[in-house]
């Protein structure tokens, strides 16, 4: 019999629906706290939120029956650093699709925010003074999206809706909803960032994607652009970013991930003015995300179980 594992606290909301998608599978539950499992060997299947990386290792030496590896994450690097790469037989999926709706959100508010003054009118309000400030419009400015997965893409259709006209780049050059253009390469990367109101970045930590905005895209930035960045500390030259925000050579920066998390009490981060920081939330926590995110595997359990080729598939090769 094909054995499901889903850990805890996941099994008490996905068993019902879990048993419906794979009637002849068993759907066993297990302690995702723990560091071994009980009958994992016996497994075909896996589903968890996030793991500790020696527990990956630990499941990557004990689970030799494995087939298929569900994540409730949208990005996979800390998977893919682990011994779970080296089976290759394995199929890795993600739930991307799943916050195709609260991160897009995030970085509207955000942008919403600057344009409008929204950190400034609080602060007035706090110190009860009556002060105007000169407002901005989303309408017309340009943003930049790196990484077109199914975030970038939600990112770009609500920007479109806004009026603004909407760049993207990837590794590859394919057409994508709501992206006017889709940039490749050096030189394209170079255009988005020269010509970008605002940089959002959404794509997957990869050894391509490490400090994809290095210093010299931050030093080729509009002085009034802004970063938002809601994907991997990594992916910025936070060095080069933080000393061009001191500077105010670029107009600030709105931060969800970092090099090191939590961020350092002594970072500077913290009270720069042109700076907006969250701690690794944009994408809500929600009962609404929790219910996507269970869609994205029962529908993807529904297809192992009818042998039928599964969604939301993470390249070993490409790292997304």
């Amino acid at each position: 019999m094909t054995k499901i594992f889903i850990a805890e606290p996941l099994y008490a909301d996905y068993a019902k629906d879990a048993a419906i998608a794979a009637p002849d599978a068993e759907i066993i539950s297990f302690d995702g706290n723990q560091d071994t499992i009980p009958g994992i060997e016996e497994a075909d299947a896996i589903a968890w939120f996030w793991y500790p990386r020696n527990r990956l290792e630990t499941l990557a030496r004990t689970a030799t029956k494995l087939k298929w590896l569900n994540v409730g994450s949208a990005g996979v690097d800390w998977i893919l650093q682990s011994e779970i790469r080296s089976k290759k037989d394995l199929i890795l999926t993600d739930s991307g699709p799943a916050y195709d709706i609260a991160i897009p959100e995030y970085v509207l508010a955000w942008m919403l925010a600057i344009a409008k003054r929204v950190p400034q009118f609080l602060e007035h309000q706090r110190k009860h003074e009556w002060i105007d400030e000169i407002q901005g419009d989303l309408y017309g400015s340009t943003v930049g999206i790196i990484g077109l997965g199914p975030i970038g893409r939600g990112v770009a259709t609500r920007c479109k809706a806004f009026g603004m006209r909407t760049l993207g780049f990837r590794r590859q050059q394919k057409p994508v909803d709501s992206v006017e253009e889709v940039l490749t390469g050096q030189e394209g990367l170079s255009r988005l960032v020269k010509e970008s109101d605002y940089i959002v970045l959404a794509a997957a930590l990869t050894e391509g994607t490490t400090q994809v905005l290095g210093k010299e895209q931050i030093a080729q930035m509009k002085s009034t652009a802004w970063v938002i960045n809601i994907a991997r500390g990594a992916l910025i030259d936070q060095e080069a970013l933080t000393i061009a925000l001191q500077e105010k050579r670029i107009g600030g920066a709105c931060l969800d991930v970092f090099t090191q998390e939590p961020l350092p009490s002594d970072s500077p981060l913290w009270d720069l003015p042109n700076v907006l920081v969250t701690p690794h939330d944009s994408h809500g926590g929600g009962q609404a995300l929790a219910k996507r995110r269970k869609e994205v595997f029962i529908d993807n359990l529904r297809r192992f179980a009818a042998g039928e080729a599964l969604e939301n598939v993470v390249s070993f090769e490409n790292g997304y």
